[in-house]
C-alpha cells in the first residue's frame, strides 16, 4: 500500500472548510477509573451504554416471555414499513448515480489537489474486504438455495393470499428460469443497493471530515442542515442511534455466525446444536476479540484480515475447480443479466405481491445493511481520501457489487447445480446455519473445507467486533480515534453481551427484529443526509478534469 505519511486531516488544494470554534473532544469526560482512563462524550456514552445494558439485564431477565415480543415486534415492521425500506434503498442507489454523473463528481475527497492514499489495487481489496463477512458466510448457499426451492414450487394462495416464499411470480416446474430468478432475487440484497446505503454515508463522512474539518463523526454531516446545533442535543440524537443501529447491527451478525459455527462443529465434531453452545461460542469467540483490541489495529484486526481474505480466496477458488466449474463460468454472465432483468420488480416497493419474500427477505436485508452503515461507512470512508466523487462512487456500487456477486454465484449455483443435476436434497433440508456445510459434503476434502468454513465464521466474528467497536469508540468519544483501550475493551463486551441477550431472547427471530427496530429509526437520518451532503457538495470547488488519480 502506497500509504501518504502527511497528515490525512490536512487539505491538499482548495476546499471549503466550516469555520466553527468546536473542537474535538470539548464535551468529553477524562477521568480514571482505578488503573484505567476513560475518555468519553458525555451524553452520546452515556445515553447509549445506559440503553444497551439496560438492554441486555432486561432481555436476559425476562428472557422466557420476551420471544413474542420480538416476534410481533418483527412482524409489524415488516408487514407495515416495507414499502418505506424499499423505497429508502431505491433513493439512495438514485441519489448516487446523480452525484456520480452530474459536476459535483469531480469534487476531490481532501481538496482538489489531494492524492489518493492507496493506490487503485490496494484500495479495491480494502472495499472488497468491507464486503466480504458473516453474512457472506451464513447465506452464501442458504439464500439462492432457499430462492431457488421456492421459485421452482410455484405459487401458492391460500384465502387470496400468498404463502409461497418465491420471488416475484415464481418459475413453478421451470428449473432454468428459478435458477436465473433465484439468483437474481439473491445478488438484489447484495449488490448495488446495500453498496449505495454504505457509499452515501462513507461520501458525507469523508467530505465533512477531509474537506470541512469536522471530527470523523454522524453528526458533522448534518452541519449544512442544523449548523451549530449539531454539537447540542440534535447531534447528540444522530449519533446515538448511529452507536445503536451498529451494536444491533453487529450483534446480528455475530448472533449468526455462532448459529453457524455451532452448525459446523456439530458437523464435525458432533457438538450438540443449542443455545448453551452458541453463547460458549460467543463468550470464546468475544475473548479473542478481546484479545485483538488489546493487540492493535495493525497487530490485531489487520493481521486477521489479511488472514481471512486469504482463507476466502482458496476457499472459493477450491470450489471453482472442484464444483461445477463451466456451470459456474457461466452463470457468471447469465446471473448478471438476470439481476438487470428482474431488478426493476425487485425494487419495486408498492403492489407487491410477494409479500413473504419483500417483506421477509429485503426488508430485513435493508434494515440490517443500514444498521451496519456507520461501521462500513466510517471505514470506506478513511481510507478514500484523493478520490473523486465519481470515481468513488462507481468504485464502491461496483467492485464490492461484483465481489459480492461473484461469492454468491459460487456458492449458491454449485448448491443448485447439485440439486438439478445430482439430486442431491440434503442441502435444502437442512437448517439454514448447517447449509453451506452440507454443500461441501458433496465435494471432496469435506472436513478440511468444513473446518476453513468455521475458522472464516470465527475471523469474521473477531474482525467484525474488533473493527466495530473501534468505530462505536469513535462516535461515543466524540470524534475522537485515538482513545483508551479500555472503551474499546467495554463496547466489544458489550457486542457480545447483546448476542447473548437476543440468542437467549428468541434467536434468530430476535437477532432480526431488533436489526429492523433500530434499522428503521436511522433510515430516517440516513435519508435526512443525503440532503445535507448533496448541499456540502455544491459549494465545494472541483478537481481540475486533467488530474489523474494513480
Amino acid at each position: 500500500m502506497n500509504e501518504t505519511k502527511k497528515d490525512p486531516m490536512i487539505p491538499d488544494g482548495e476546499v471549503n472548510p466550516i469555520d466553527t470554534d468546536y473542537t474535538v473532544g470539548q464535551d468529553n469526560i477524562v477521568m480514571s477509573v482505578g488503573p484505567f482512563g476513560l475518555d468519553i462524550h458525555n451524553r452520546v456514552f452515556a445515553v447509549s451504554a445506559g440503553l444497551i445494558i439496560a438492554f441486555v439485564v432486561l432481555t436476559v431477565a425476562f428472557q422466557n416471555s420476551v420471544e413474542p415480543v420480538f416476534s410481533n415486534l418483527l412482524d409489524w415492521l415488516k408487514s407495515n414499513l416495507d414499502w418505506f425500506f424499499i423505497l429508502s434503498g431505491n433513493i439512495f442507489v438514485i441519489v448516487c448515480l446523480v452525484l456520480a454523473f452530474t459536476p459535483l463528481g469531480r469534487v476531490r475527497i481532501g481538496g482538489t489537489e489531494a492524492k489518493p492514499d492507496y493506490s487503485y489495487a490496494a484500495w479495491f481489496s480494502m472495499l472488497f474486504a468491507a464486503g466480504m463477512g458473516i453474512g457472506l458466510m451464513f447465506y452464501g448457499v442458504s439464500e439462492p438455495l432457499g430462492h431457488y426451492m421456492s421459485s421452482v414450487g410455484g405459487t401458492a394462495i391460500e384465502n387470496g393470499v400468498r404463502t409461497d416464499w418465491a420471488p416475484l411470480g415464481g418459475a413453478g416446474g421451470n428449473p432454468a428460469a428459478a435458477q436465473d430468478l433465484a439468483m437474481a432475487a439473491t445478488i438484489y440484497h447484495w449488490a448495488l443497493h446495500p453498496w449505495a446505503i454504505y457509499g452515501i454515508l462513507a461520501l458525507g463522512l469523508a467530505i465533512f471530515s477531509f474537506n470541512k474539518g469536522l471530527p470523523l463523526t454522524m453528526r458533522s454531516v448534518f452541519y449544512p442542515l442544523f449548523g451549530e446545533r449539531i454539537w447540542g442535543w440534535p447531534g447528540h440524537i444522530i449519533d446515538t442511534l448511529a452507536v445503536l443501529a451498529t451494536m444491533f447491527g453487529l450483534a446480528t451478525s455475530l448472533g449468526f455466525g455462532s448459529s453457524q459455527a455451532a452448525a459446523g462443529l456439530h458437523y464435525l465434531f458432533g457438538f450438540p446444536i443449542n443455545d448453551t453452545m452458541q453463547i460458549i461460542l460467543i463468550v470464546g469467540i468475544t475473548g479473542l476479540a478481546l484479545f485483538s483490541v488489546v493487540a492493535g489495529l495493525d497487530a490485531g484486526v489487520k493481521r486477521l484480515s489479511e488472514l481471512n481474505m486469504l482463507l476466502a480466496l482458496i476457499l472459493l477458488l477450491f470450489v471453482v475447480a472442484v464444483g461445477p466449474t463451466l456451470t459456474i463460468f457461466k452463470s457468471l454472465g447469465t446471473n448478471l443479466v438476470s439481476y438487470l432483468e428482474h431488478l426493476p420488480e425487485l425494487s419495486n416497493p408498492f403492489g407487491r405481491e410477494d409479500k413473504n419474500y419483500s417483506q421477509g427477505w429485503t426488508t430485513f436485508y435493508w434494515a440490517w445493511w443500514i444498521s451496519w452503515s456507520p461501521f462500513v461507512g466510517m471505514f470506506v470512508a478513511r481510507v478514500s481520501r484523493g478520490r473523486t466523487v465519481r470515481e468513488f462512487i462507481v468504485s464502491v456500487l461496483i467492485v464490492p457489487s461484483l465481489a459480492c456477486m461473484t461469492w454468491m454465484t459460487v456458492f449458491g449455483n454449485t448448491a443448485i447445480s447439485q440439486v438439478i443435476k445430482d439430486k442431491y436434497m440434503a442441502a435444502t433440508e437442512g437448517e439454514v446455519p448447517l447449509q453451506i456445510f452440507l454443500m461441501l459434503e458433496q465435494l471432496p476434502l469435506t472436513t478440511i473445507t468444513s473446518f476453513i468454513a468455521i475458522i472464516l465464521v470465527v475471523v469474521f466474528f473477531v474482525t467484525s467486533s474488533d473493527s466495530g467497536s473501534l468505530v462505536i469508540d469513535a462516535i461515543a468519544a466524540g470524534g475522537k480515534v485515538e482513545s483508551p483501550v479500555p472503551q474499546r475493551v467495554f463496547w466489544a463486551s458489550f457486542e457480545g453481551l447483546v448476542a447473548v441477550a437476543l440468542v437467549l431472547g428468541g434467536g434468530l427471530v430476535a437477532l432480526q427484529a431488533m436489526a429492523v427496530s433500530t434499522g428503521f429509526p436511522f433510515t430516517i437520518v440516513l435519508l435526512v443526509s443525503t440532503v445535507a451532503v448533496i448541499k456540502g457538495l455544491m459549494n465545494e470547488p472541483r478537481a481540475p478534469k486533467k488530474f489523474k488519480s494513480n
